[in-house]
């Protein structure tokens, strides 16, 4: 016994602390530990999110893109709001909520149009001062409809204190007082008078997200100046049903569900509510042009409950959700009426914490008795097996209890404690055989002896060939920009700086490898030394991304030239992209020798960098290159021989990305200028001519690319090239 404790015990006691560490740390739960619970619950969600049963009567009337443009900006003149209102009480429907509030009064209400607008006669003036303002017309709306007004809370104090009658909702406080466990906030932002005083309900849309800015919880009420507020899901419940209260109930782990009958919805132990997130989806979204217009058939709208927001991407209001990393956040309380309707609630029991402890515990001690036992082959086996038990148990626990449990931490306790208690093994070992072994256990050898010893060859002069993208950056009219430093040529060294680090950030993110820097000029490339299927893909999103940096960086330095009133000069860069077999590797002298790649097709990519000024065209690639990633917007320029090669080869202008390849515009564009190339290459100039003139029309912003066809065409009508001709375009300057 002696024997064994002097060769474990030092191992027991530091297994004994770090497992009292574990469970303090889990208790205290600092950010990582909480933000890595969270995302496996994301990752629960996003496998196995909430399934619909069916036709769920829940709707969001959306004022989206399609609405901003036929009904004009936001906000809009409250009578549209009304005619709105109207239609949805026509349907009928259970409640109507509100994801905006009306703080102030319609400005384009006839007694603000009046007071605004001069040279109106006063006929005409005591005439529009005669119709109802617009607030009223709104407000008779919502008087006769089931209406819940949205409002949001606010971490100052607020400049308008309201009657608190306008609060609709009284509230049953059962088994104590709620108050301590709720968000409290300094004030609210809310609506008129006049709506608040006519409207059924009144509810706070606030969502407060995570640590990690994700939205998973929605709080039912909030606390402002020790008052209780009603969340708007829970009041538009209210509303549907008739009630005049709702109900919240507390025991002593802190609040345990709110009630609005017949809905008893389960909460966390601050009132909030997990979403049950279903897939976005836009069939829950109803445009609000189609309900103001007439268009949408309301009959299908009876007993829904109606939520208006808006998905516009203008109006600010994008969340980011366990499904969706951009969901209008009006859907997220679309959702939370989902899980409401559909029972399918989430629940985190208040006592998770110490079952996660247990866990920990119960893990940790199973690995302090295996690991001096059976070694630690065995015991990572078990450890295994024991961590898939957890996840698994978890996973079943949330797909059929729909209870949430967190089995990450007590695997990443246990990992970590098997690592010590394995290294502590070893260390133990080691000494024993110190005696015969005693070089080998003082010896460390550094990371690159280290390559060496694993691969000698690995280090040495020549490469292998590889399927590549290269990519050649440089900025144009460089000379000028150092015409303004030629007294300040550490400005100069500072601004190449500014210029070289977020673009090679770009490329560096996006899985690229820095081959050199040339003074003002990049190489960089794709597919080495480690592989990438997706290389080419890659190598254009870097590029478009290059060109957004430099605009960051120009919108930048004009400030601060503004600011200092000194000259400015932007940066226009110009870049060249080409795909192909290259040979990659270590290439120098025997003394020295770098990373690099050589080939013909390194050299193609340069040529293209320098075709950039000459098309107009910030970006060009090669046929290769966009073969390998069709999914980009880009056009054909030209069949071109480069300087310094025979053989022509197909470029093209990188545009934009898959969204803007998708657009409508783009296809257009496409289209016509496909038929340009074709009229020009068949040599019927007339006809190419008119065809470059509705080009230069649907994208002005290629007046480079277009004045250069009309400058070939004035040349070919001039000089025929002849029936041969291939349509290859050879140029004589890089």
């Amino acid at each position: 016994m002696a024997r064994f404790i002097r060769q474990y015990g030092a191992m027991y006691a530091v297994a004994l602390a770090l497992i009292v560490v574990f469970v303090a740390v889990r208790y205290w739960d600092p950010p990582p530990v909480e933000v890595a619970r969270l995302k496996s619950f994301d990752f629960y969600q996003q496998a196995h999110p909430l399934q619909l049963p069916g036709p769920i009567p829940v709707k969001i009337i959306d004022i989206d893109e399609e609405s901003l443009a036929e009904l004009g900006q936001w906000p809009w003149p409250r009578t549209i709001l009304a005619k709105l209102v109207n239609r949805l009480t026509d349907a009928p429907v259970a409640a109507i909520g509100f994801d905006v509030v009306f703080a102030e009064p319609d400005r384009s209400s006839p007694d603000t149009f009046i007071e605004i607008v001069e040279g109106i006669d006063e006929s005409t003036r005591e005439l529009i001062a005669g119709l109802p303002k617009n607030d009223v017309v709104f407000a008779e709306a919502v008087k006769r409809s089931p209406t819940v007004l949205g409002q949001s809370t606010t971490t100052r104090e607020s400049p308008i204190v309201r009657d608190t009658k306008a609060v609709k909702t009284a509230v049953a406080e059962i088994g104590g007082d709620p108050r301590p466990r709720l968000f409290d906030f300094l004030g609210i932002t809310r609506n008129l008078p006049e709506l608040e005083a006519v409207a059924r309900g009144v509810g706070m849309f606030t969502l407060k997200p995570e640590i990690d800015g994700v939205v998973r919880r929605v709080p039912n009420f909030v606390r402002v100046e020790n008052k209780l507020y009603p969340s708007l899901t829970l009041e538009m419940l209210r509303v549907a049903t008739g009630k005049s209260a709702v109900a919240i109930k507390s025991n002593p782990a802190g609040i345990a569900s709110v009630v609005a009958k017949p809905f008893a919805i389960p909460t966390d132990q601050n009132g909030r509510t997990w979403v049950h997130y279903a897939p976005h989806s836009r069939d829950r979204y109803i445009s609000a042009k189609d309900i103001v217009d007439g268009s949408y058939d309301i009959a299908k709208l009876r007993g829904h409950f109606v939520l208006v927001g808006t998905s516009a991407v203008g109006l600010l209001d994008i969340k980011a959700t366990p499904v969706d990393d951009a969901m209008p956040g009006v859907e997220v309380h679309a959702q939370l009426l989902e899980t409401v309707f559909t029972q399918s609630h989430l629940d985190r029991p208040n006592i998770a914490t110490e079952v996660e402890a247990a866990l920990i515990i119960g893990m940790s001690l199973l690995l302090v008795i295996l690991v001096p036992l059976v070694g630690a082959i065995w015991s990572l086996l078990v450890g295994c097996g024991v961590t898939v038990g957890l996840v698994g148990g978890s996973w079943y626990l949330y797909t059929e209890e729909k209870i949430l449990l967190d089995a990450i931490y007590p695997a990443a306790a246990g990992f970590i404690l098997y690592s010590v208690l394995t290294y502590m093994n070893y260390v133990r070992e080691a000494a024993q055989r110190r005696q015969v072994r005693t070089a080998f256990a003082h010896y460390m050898s550094p990371a690159l002896v280290e390559e060496l010893a694993r691969d000698p060859d690995r280090l040495t002069l020549g490469g292998e060939m590889r399927d590549m993208t290269l990519l050649f950056c440089d900025i144009r009219g460089f000379t000028a920009i150092s015409e303004l430093y030629k007294s300040d040529p550490q400005g100069l060294t500072t601004l190449i700086n500014q210029f070289l680090t977020p673009m090679t950030d770009v490329i560096l993110e996006r899985h690229g490898t820095i081959d050199k820097y040339m003074g003002d000029c990049i190489m960089a490339f794709w597919n080495a030394p480690l592989e990438d299927n997706e290389h080419a893909k890659h190598a254009c999103a870097s590029a478009l991304m290059m060109v957004t940096a430099v605009k960051e960086l120009n919108d930048k330095r004009e400030a601060e030239a503004k600011e200092s009133g000194t000259e400015f000069l932007p940066i226009n860069i110009g870049i060249g992209l080409n795909s192909g077999d290259c040979c990659v590797g270590n290439m120098g002298s025997a003394q020295r020798f770098d990373y690099s790649v050589l080939g013909d097709d390194v050299n193609l990519a340069s040529r293209l960098e320098g075709q950039s000024k000459t098309y107009g065209v910030t970006i060009v690639v090669g046929e290769n290159t966009h073969t390998r990633a069709p999914e980009f917007a880009a056009l054909e320029l030209d069949l071109i021989a480069v300087k310094g090669k025979q053989d022509a080869v197909r470029i093209f202008g990188l545009l934009g990305d898959e969204e803007y390849k998708a657009s409508e515009s783009f296809k257009t564009l496409e289209a016509k200028h496909n038929e340009l190339l074709a009229a020009y290459r068949g040599q019927q100039w007339q006809h190419a001519r008119e065809l470059v003139a509705e080009c230069r029309k649907l994208n002005d912003q290629l007046g480079v690319l277009y004045d250069l066809f009309d400058e070939r065409i004035t040349e070919h009508e001039a000089n025929p090239p002849g029936a041969d001709w291939d349509g290859v375009f050879r140029a004589t300057t890089k």
